[in-house]
């Protein structure tokens, strides 16, 4: 028999040190007849929200395909449309979608009968189409974004099958006929693009072990296409992993990054000059020093970043240099280790997505084993939660040299522009570290054992 649970109306108390807020759970919604990944025991995957109609609509995507839901009157939320995947079942983890002029574009990364598919909204909520529904152009892919500005859709880490197997790092496709998309440029100058944020044709890959790339595609709307420019790359900076994922704030001077790798920080960059990016603050839920930050969003000040395990976490951007964390909401409350892989792969449960961009302010996330979330945040007070987490080193600032207890092995500084510029092996649980020939200035530090960060932070000299 199919069980659908339904959570309405939860409230939970956030608490700091001044006063206490709600946030209100408005809605949540799981399948428990639906199969689970064999991989990572999640039954959902990314998150998406649209306005049709004068409607407020939820995406999510399952192990089964798209589930659509009017979210318009959250309390009484239902869902009304689903589209089943072209591949489906036990070997799915990862969906992906972006609307465009009245049409939802859906990807999936698992199956060799996978497809993209293009699904008609414009008649929500009554019924939805599929309009297109074939792997003639490609099979598979991790992510996609669509430059609704330009009629361009980028597909990462694109997979074919037909007529041949064989893979590319991205793929760009142009939308002037929205049922047709058209191949443009097949980007291969890294070996991965992991996710893409792109704005009137300059794009912000995530390239993985590769790091960030800043490339320039609108020579791409000419009727001779040229060779993308390469406007900027950031391939060495602090605590730095596997490039997951990132958003640019609705100026254009910040962008957020994610490496997805147990216990790294979020890395807030400064990108109002490609020629002289640099890292404004690094920053984290606070909560184990094993968690992990997933597909973040930037919308007004606020970052609203999705954690395996750890929920929603909302931090306040404005002050760049020292973002506040305002909000939480934790979709996941299983006991956790971390960094367990085998046999249920415990470090990949938790929230996968989210998207605060709908006129009501509510707030949809996704959860991998916990499925869809509606989630109103009160306006009414600023700094709801507010950690005030150890520093490691003292004094800071620091004039001369800087002291810590730790029994790390490795303490490697980078500089504001993320160039590393000290690596120095560690022999004691009491450290001095000396300034020498460094400038006045903010750098940023990690303390490492047996190749693996402990902590990390800033310091300032002056």
């Amino acid at each position: 028999m199919k069980k659908l649970l339904f959570i309405l109306f939860t409230t939970f108390n956030l608490v700091n040190a001044q006063n206490q807020q709600q946030a209100t759970l408005l809605y949540n919604w799981q399948d428990t007849s639906l199969a689970s990944s064999y991989s990572y025991d999640n039954t959902y995957n990314e998150c998406w929200g649209l306005v049709i109609n004068n409607k407020e609509f939820a995406v999510i995507g399952s192990t089964s395909g798209t589930h659509f839901f009017d979210v318009t009157d959250p309390k009484n939320s239902y869902e009304v449309a689903f589209a089943e995947g072209a591949f489906t079942g036990g070997g799915v983890i990862h969906r992906d979608y972006h609307d465009y002029n009245g049409y939802l574009y859906a990807v999936c990364d698992e199956g060799a009968t996978s497809t993209l598919q293009i699904i008609d909204i414009t008649d929500l909520p009554n019924s939805i189409n599929i309009v297109y529904d074939s792997n003639e152009l490609f099979t598979k892919a991790h992510n996609i974004f669509i430059d609704t500005a330009q009629a361009k859709l980028y597909v990462c880490a694109v997979k074919h099958t037909v007529p041949n197997n064989f893979a590319t790092a991205m793929e760009i496709y142009s939308l002037n006929d929205p049922l047709e998309p058209l191949l443009l440029y097949t980007y291969n100058d890294v070996g991965h693009v992991h996710d893409a944020y792109v704005r009137n044709d300059t794009a912000y890959l995530n390239c993985g072990n590769d790091g960030l790339r800043i490339v320039d595609f609108s020579t791409l709307n000419l009727s001779i296409p040229t060779t993308p420019l390469e406007l900027a790359s950031l391939t060495s900076y602090p605590d730095q992993g596997y490039n997951h994922s990132g958003w640019l704030n609705k100026n254009g001077n910040l962008y957020i990054m994610q490496d997805e790798n147990h216990g790294y920080d979020i890395k807030l960059l400064d990108v109002s000059d490609l020629n002289n990016i640099s890292i404004l603050s690094l920053f984290n839920s606070g909560v184990n020093p094993n968690s992990m930050a997933h597909n973040g969003i930037i919308k007004d000040n606020l970052a609203y970043i999705p954690y395996y395990h750890d929920g929603l976490r909302v931090f306040d951007l404005s002050n760049a240099s020292n973002p506040i964390q305002t909000w939480e909401y934790d979709t996941y409350l299983q006991s956790i280790d971390y960094c367990a892989i085998h046999p249920n792969h415990l470090s990949y449960k938790g929230a996968w997505g989210v998207y605060p961009y709908l006129p009501s302010g509510n707030i949809i996330v996704s959860d991998m084993q916990t499925g869809l979330y509606i989630i109103e945040l009160s306006t009414n007070s600023t700094n709801i939660v507010e950690r005030n987490l150890q520093n490691n080193i003292f004094p800071n600032p620091a004039i001369n040299t800087f002291t810590f207890t730790s029994k790390a092995d490795n303490i490697k500084i980078y500089n504001s522009l993320g160039i590393k510029i000290r690596d120095q092996k560690l022999n004691q649980n009491q450290n001095t570290i000396h300034r020498d020939k460094l400038a006045n200035g903010l750098y940023f530090y990690s303390l490492n054992k047996n190749g693996k960060k402990l902590s990390s932070g800033k310091i300032i000299f002056k």
